[in-house]
Order: C-alpha cells, then sequence, then structure tokens
C-alpha cells in the first residue's frame, strides 16, 4: 500500500493507466503451484492494462494450505502500485469477523474485499477500521437468481436500492464500495442515483453476457470514473491475454469518454433507456416477439408477432415486467388492479405480488352457474380501479373489460400496458375518458432492437411500413 485511503489509490491508479479494468484471477488448475503459475502468467502480461486485480479465494482454498500459501504468493506477485481485492464475500459477526478481516489484510496482504451485508453493518465494522483498507459489499450481484431476494420491495425501494443507500453510512472513511453486476444496466442505473459518489465493481461481462457499453454508460460517474469492471475468463481465456486485457481497456476508455461528454444527462433519462435496453433483450430471448410472417386473427399477415403469455415460463423476465408496471401503478390511485383474461392474468398477478396489492378480473363470459359472477375476486362498489393488460392495438378489448367492471359498482379511470403498438389505442380510450399508459411503444422498442443488432434495417422498415398502415 502506499499510505492513501484505499478509494483515493485505486483512484490514482485508473488515471495513472487511463484504465476501468479490474483483472481477474479465478485460476482453474488442479494444484497449488499451477494455480501459481496461471496467475502469475496473467499478470505479467495484463499489469500494463490493469487498474486493479481481483482474486477470486475459492479457487486457492480447495487446494488446502497449499492453496492458501499460492494465494498468498500471487499477491505479492502483483506490482506493488496496483490495488488487490480479494474475493471471498465473507459475513459474520464479533471474533470471527475481526479473526476474516485479519486474514485478508494481515496474512494475505490484499487491500480490499468483498463482503456480505446479509448481516448487518456491524458484521463490515472489522473490515472498515482501516482507512487505507477498502471493502466491496454485494448489492446487485450478477447471477441468474439475484432477483430473488435482492429486487425484494423494501418500502417502496428495492432491496438493492435500500444497500446502497445504508452502505453509504456504514464507516467512518470513504473506503466503502458496491458490487453490481453489468447483467442489469437499469439496476445499475439506479445504485448510481442511491450512491452518487461510490466506486462500483461490476462483474458479468463476458461469459456471464453482461453489456459492456450499457453497464458503464449506467454506473459511470460524471467524471467518468466510479466503475471498476472485473473481466476474468475473457481474457484468461483469450489467446494473447495482453491483447484482450489492451482491447477492455481501449474499449472502455472510449466509453468513459463519451460518458463524460454527456455528464448533464438527467438520472430519468438514463434509468429509462436502460430498463428500455433490458425490456428489449428480454423480450427477445423470451421469444415473445418474433419476426417472420405471421397469419394474425384479422386474417392480416404481419411481419412481428407478440406473445406475451410466454412470459409466464420465464420468472425472471415477468419479474423485472411486473416491476416496470408498478413504477407506472406507484404514481396512479386506485384500491385494486383488474387484470384483462387472458394474457394478462400472469402479469397482473405478479404485479399484485411485487406491489401487495389485490386484483380481481371480468370473465370473458359470465358463469352460469354457482354466483354467476362477472369479475371474480373481492371488491367493493365504488371502488377505483386500475385495468392492466399486456398489449394496446385498437382499445377495442380494454372497453369490453371496462364495461363488465363498471357494470358491477367499479370506477375505471386509468389503463396500464407493456406495450403500446401505437395503432390508435391511446386515441380511443382518451375519446371515451379513459387514460392509457404504457411502459413501452413499439416503436420504440424497434428503434432499441435496430440499434443492439437484434434487427436489420430492412426487417426494421418493413415492420415500421406496417405499423404505420
Amino acid at each position: 500500500m502506499n499510505g492513501l485511503p484505499f478509494f483515493a489509490w485505486l483512484e490514482e491508479r485508473a488515471r495513472a493507466v487511463d484504465s476501468l479494468l479490474c483483472v481477474g484471477l479465478d485460476p482453474r488448475a488442479e494444484t497449488a503451484e499451477a494455480l501459481l503459475m496461471e496467475c502469475r502468467r496473467l499478470i505479467e502480461a495484463t499489469a500494463p492494462y490493469a487498474c486493479a486485480f481481483k482474486l477470486n479465494s475459492a479457487f486457492f482454498e480447495r487446494c488446502g494450505a497449499a492453496g492458501m500459501n499460492a494465494l498468498c504468493r500471487v499477491i505479492r506477485a502483483i506490482p506493488a502500485d496496483i490495488p488487490v481485492i480479494l474475493d471471498g464475500k465473507r459475513g459474520d459477526i464479533a471474533d470471527t469477523a475481526i479473526a476474516y478481516a485479519e486474514a485478508a489484510f494481515d496474512l494475505c496482504g490484499a487491500h480490499a474485499v468483498t463482503l456480505n451485508p446479509y448481516l448487518g453493518g456491524e458484521a463490515l465494522a472489522p473490515f472498515l477500521e482501516r482507512p487505507e483498507c477498502g471493502a466491496f459489499i454485494l448489492c446487485k450481484t450478477s447471477n441468474r437468481g439475484a432477483d430473488e431476494f435482492q429486487a425484494l420491495d423494501v418500502g417502496g425501494r428495492r432491496l438493492y436500492e435500500a444497500v446502497a443507500q445504508r452502505a453509504q453510512g456504514w464507516s467512518r472513511y470513504p473506503n466503502v464500495g458496491l458490487v453490481v453486476g453489468a447483467t442489469d444496466p437499469a439496476a445499475l442505473a439506479r445504485v448510481r442515483m442511491a450512491a452518487p459518489d461510490m466506486w462500483l465493481l461490476v462483474p458479468g461481462v463476458g461469459a456471464q453476457g453482461g453489456d459492456l457499453e450499457a453497464a458503464l454508460e449506467a454506473g459511470l460517474r460524471p467524471d467518468g470514473l466510479g466503475v471498476l469492471v472485473n473481466v476474468s475468463r475473457a481474457i484468461a481465456q483469450a489467446t494473447d491475454p495482453a491483447a484482450a486485457a489492451q482491447q477492455l481497456r481501449d474499449t472502455m476508455r472510449a466509453i468513459a469518454g463519451r460518458v463524460r461528454q454527456r455528464a448533464a444527462e438527467s438520472y430519468a433519462t438514463r434509468t429509462r433507456r436502460y430498463a428500455l435496453a433490458q425490456l428489449a433483450r428480454d423480450l427477445i430471448d423470451s421469444q415473445c416477439v418474433r419476426f417472420g410472417s405471421f397469419v394474425l386473427k384479422s386474417g392480416i399477415t404481419s411481419p412481428i408477432y407478440l406473445d406475451l403469455r410466454r412470459l409466464a415460463s420465464h420468472p425472471a423476465i415477468l419479474r423485472r415486467v411486473a416491476q416496470a408496471y408498478a413504477a407506472i401503478l406507484r404514481t396512479l390511485t386506485f384500491d385494486r388492479l383488474a387484470g384483462v383474461p387472458y394474457a394478462a392474468l400472469p402479469i397482473v398477478t405478479a404485479v399484485a405480488l411485487e406491489m401487495n396489492v389485490p386484483f380481481v378480473y371480468p370473465r370473458r363470459e359470465a358463469k352460469d352457474y354457482g354466483t354467476q359472477a362477472v369479475v371474480e375476486g373481492e371488491y367493493r362498489a365504488g371502488e377505483r380501479v386500475v385495468v392492466v393488460d399486456d398489449l394496446a392495438t385498437t382499445g377495442d378489448s380494454k372497453l369490453e373489460a371496462i364495461h363488465k367492471l363498471e357494470s358491477v359498482g367499479l370506477q375505471v379511470r386509468d389503463i396500464v400496458v407493456l406495450i403500446d403498438r401505437g395503432q390508435g389505442a391511446a386515441t380511443a380510450l382518451a375519446q371515451a375518458n379513459y387514460r392509457l399508459h404504457a411502459v413501452v411503444t413499439l416503436p420504440e422498442l424497434l428503434e432499441e432492437w435496430l440499434r443492439s443488432g437484434a434487427i436489420n434495417r430492412a426487417r426494421y422498415e418493413e415492420v415500421k411500413d406496417f405499423l404505420a398502415r
């Protein structure tokens, strides 16, 4: 260490080599000596381009005492002017946490660690008592199951946002950063809003499919710093690791330059842009949107087909969709939701669970037995409901559902859909004194699919012409 507080040193290194690249050392060798040799080869090749190195302790620990010895030797092999992060995701209390901190900083010689905040601030305190040592707190991770807990609603905000806000008060020194995955740029933007000055350690680029440009644009501070992008396998498995590291460093440098140029862009604009990119990818990945030649119910042949019923088979995507609906619904006044059968029923269920609000739904056909209900679920006449549906085309199906809801005394003012196809629904509903709200419009999605390469220019023009008919 050079005596500076950890993040001051990290920033000094980032400026010195004009790099935001953290080279991940996750060796897969089977013996301690082979681990050491693999890491030394990568260090020698990539050190000129690395802002920092991050070692995953698990791959050393599994080799026992010899592996731990190799871990310490690898850290000593890293040039003294480059910060070293030990990735162990520690989190315990009292003497156990103190012992973990001493092992990481004193025995191994690491300069920073990754920590699990699940046990609260007291479990992290022993790691944060040294201003020259840093800690990256797990906030929004890059794994597929991250949203199971990290996206839970906590008083109107997501749990990971609460962690980002709380982490800023866990140390009297500026030595706390956050781990936020590149696989969710919209979440990255929200974390940056919650913690505008903190450094973010960003895994998930490369093998996990994170979009480097989207992640940097979402997470970088206006000064073009504040994000440390960890890349492991894409460098280690490259034919020429040095060239791979240099290319990554140069790509990040170019993106950071663009971010500095448009630093004044509002948070709301950035968040919407990255949420749109995420939704566009989700719809392609789940095949909720397909391109080709499809005969619609009307008999018309369409170059695009939207099937949001498929969301029910993709729970992670369905949850993100529910969160997008919830962002709009929180701006409206209502007593309960009303889903339109059948495609919107899984969606309204997910939204109701996300927001902890009740819902009803109008039947396609009234029951001719039992209660002969027109609307299923509990409600009281005079309550206000918001209609939730998947798509908006002409608005006819919405008006039919609204008529049934109003026939039992429910009040309707607003309709919320995921996608407005832009084919007249908003106008038709407005003429009947209803307001249509859409998470996104189909023309907006087309622009994003073209930008991302999901469709080519010819397909874009074909669909655009079809929608304009």
